[in-house]
């Protein structure tokens, strides 16, 4: 039974005074506490996050639509307004999407830096995408044309809504950061068709992959305009009555269609659309003063992040349906941690954050960012991981760099996929970083992301607060916050500490202690610590995080790690991969000893590990023969093994020097 629209006025519309890229941020609202930083108030100059958005920009952009136009992906578009479609289209029915999440990309990329080649590839694009457009807004080119299957006639699979909700969405950084045009009355019209066909006295359906949910919520947010809102709303409510047939050997649960969105407690079936649909909910719930909606998604944060996440934030633990598993199910070679799914789990966790203020969304938004996120390109930008196990058994087959790659899994980066969604949503996501490193709320700015660079921001009365970033983290643990300009009244700076780093200190320049007799250097306890008084230009503000390495113990009760540890330094997984390890070693063959600590390399970490000689050979004379079976009668005598110190690296580093093994969860071994 649908809810009647609450009596609430409209959403957020951006200003008509404000200049274009004002409100250049991907969630946005009146409606929220806290808004995130624009696109260009925060500008990073240094540091991993710098690196992995130039070559986005430099690199991946360019990659991404040259294979689309190599594939025929775009060549669709042109068929469609041609007229010369037919049985032999090109490219999975969800193919559109891809076109749409690099045109997002390309509005992020142009908002943040202004660069006029950037415009002219996405008008190019916008133009050809237009064309394809029918002349009452739907717009799909797999779909409803000459020799292919009727409009909206396979909502299961068919992906119609999906690809509007991806169209939506690309509009939405566009009319944010550069103001309306051709790709946004596009989109308006697209929209328009959706809330006819699927609103009051239209079909009663919703699509099986979620996404048209969060990008019609943000269309309203951006336009004003409730219908928009209304519809999200509809197909959120819409969601859990069982009408969709799931593929073979799946059921209802793996498009969330098993329980209604408020009565499920924990996220399950497939991770990206549950993740897609959790962060429309959080919109509806924010945009309708829901609270009990918003609670649900946040117990369901909770519950999905405490048993059903890996530790590099990694969500999905079965290849079969790219899916979560059951409470504890998170085994490290069959870890499936989609890309995508990252970069869902970052929004779900953005949107609660902006709603509550909680810390722990900003940390593991960190956590994701470090480990998943940055793990899927390769240092050029033109080869990615689609899932991310954390145990390698056997070295990956090397990519051929001209080839499709039809595999999700295999243990090495590939430059595209025949499912490549990833890297689109790799590209949209890191042209739109800064938008999630800092947040302001009344008359405080939330440091919450660390790279070196600037933050300009306005404050809710519209003052300036422009601070300059030193840091080399996570390499390193210190971040330095020097003021250049600031109101001539109390603001706040504050700072986020992540769960981790417990001994975290935060010094102030003594002149501006924060009260008086407050010693210079004081503890900063995991959460959030502030400093709150009169800033003046030079003012010096210096956290300091542990970022030593430190042993990770699995909660016992996740059956396939038991017995392992991790070894994390600062927010960044580490791991052993095989071309460290000495020659003729087998990987399973090593043992950590937890009895000694890791030792920071610079980057990594290195910890002493046994490595037990193979016991696999044929049995010495009178003795009883090795079973054919892995498995005795009796409990084995520890074999012989060697002490040597391993160097452990980046988990978003592993593969960049060819195929290899790799484990990031340990077993243990005393060397005592």
């Amino acid at each position: 039974m649908e809810q009647p629209t609450p009596p609430t006025p409209p959403a957020s519309a951006a200003r008509p005074d404000a200049p274009a890229g004002a409100g250049a941020r991907p969630v946005d609202s009146t409606r929220l506490p806290r808004r995130g930083a624009a696109i260009r108030e925060v500008t990073v100059d240094g540091g991993p996050w710098q690196r992995l958005q130039q070559t986005n920009a430099d690199a991946t952009l360019d990659h991404c639509e040259s294979w689309m136009d190599r594939l025929g992906w775009l060549a669709n578009f042109d068929r469609v307004a041609d007229g010369t479609t037919g049985p032999d289209r090109p490219g999975w029915q969800f193919s559109d999407s891809e076109v749409y999440k690099l045109i997002e990309a390309l509005a992020w990329e142009h908002g943040r830096t202004g660069d006029p080649d950037v415009e002219r590839r996405l008008r190019r694009l916008t133009t050809r995408i237009a064309r394809a457009q029918d002349e009452d807004g739907y717009l799909n080119t797999c779909y409803g044309h000459s020799g292919r299957p009727p409009r909206w006639s396979d909502l299961e699979m068919g992906h119609e809504l999906y690809c509007v909700g991806h169209l939506v969405q690309a509009a939405v950084a566009r009319l944010r950061t550069s103001g309306r045009d051709e790709l946004v009355e596009v989109a308006i019209r697209a929209a328009d068709h959706v809330c006819r066909e699927f609103g009051p006295g239209g079909r009663d359906g919703y699509g099986g992959h979620p996404e048209i949910e969060l990008a019609l919520a943000e269309l309203g947010r951006a336009t004003g305009e409730r219908r928009y809102l209304d519809q999200a709303r509809r197909f959120v409510d819409r969601r859990g009555r069982g009408d969709l047939v799931p593929p073979p050997l799946l059921g209802p649960d793996y498009f969330q269609d098993d329980l209604p969105v408020r009565e499920a407690d924990a996220w399950r079936g497939h991770a990206v659309r549950a993740l897609y649909l959790a962060a429309g909910a959080v919109d509806v719930a924010v945009e309708d003063g829901d609270e009990e909606l918003l609670g649900v998604i946040g117990q369901q944060w909770a519950h999905s992040v405490a048993r059903r996440t890996h530790i590099t934030g990694g969500m999905g633990s079965r290849h079969q349906d790219e899916g979560f598993g059951e409470d504890w199910e998170l085994p490290a070679d069959r870890a499936y941690c989609e890309t995508c799914a990252g970069v869902a789990s970052i929004m779900v966790s953005w949107r609660l954050y902006l709603a509550t203020g909680d810390v722990r969304y900003a940390d593991l938004i960190e956590r994701t960012f470090y480990n998943v996120v940055a793990t899927s390109p390769r240092s050029d930008g033109r080869a990615f991981f689609y899932s991310n196990p954390l145990h390698q058994r056997c070295p990956g087959e090397p990519s051929d760099e001209g080839e499709v790659n039809p595999r999700a899994e295999g243990g090495v980066r590939a430059p595209w996929f025949e499912v490549s969604c990833c890297p689109t949503n790799v590209a949209r996501t890191l042209a739109s970083w800064p938008a999630y490193a800092v947040s302001v709320e009344g008359d405080t700015v939330n440091l919450l992301q660390y790279a070196p660079g600037r933050v300009v921001v306005r404050l809710d009365d519209g003052a300036e607060l422009a601070l300059h970033i030193a840091t080399a983290y996570p390499l390193e643990g210190e971040v330095t916050v020097t003021v250049e300009r600031a109101p001539r009244r109390p603001v706040t700076v504050r700072f986020r500490v992540p769960h981790w780093a417990s001994g975290a200190t935060l010094a102030t320049d003594p002149a501006i202690s924060t009260h008086p007799g407050e010693p210079a250097r004081r503890t900063a306890r995991p959460g959030f610590v502030d400093v709150t008084r009169p800033l003046s230009p030079g003012d010096r503000l210096t956290l300091a995080l542990p970022v030593a390495p430190r042993f990770t113990w699995p909660d016992p009760r996740i059956d396939a790690l038991r017995g392992c540890v991790a070894v994390e330094r600062g927010p960044v997984v580490l791991c052993l991969e095989s071309t460290d390890l000495p020659g003729g070693v087998d990987i399973a063959d090593v043992r950590v000893d937890p009895g000694h600590r890791p030792e920071d390399d610079g980057a990594g970490a290195s910890a002493w590990c046994a490595i037990t000689a193979a016991s696999n050979g044929p049995a010495p004379d009178g003795a009883e023969p090795t079973p054919a079976l892995a498995y005795g009668t009796e409990r084995p005598a520890p074999p012989p093994c060697a002490a040597v110190r391993l160097r452990l690296i980046p988990y978003h580093d592993w593969a960049e020097r060819g195929p290899a093994t790799m484990r990031v969860w340990l077993p243990v071994a005393s060397l005592a």
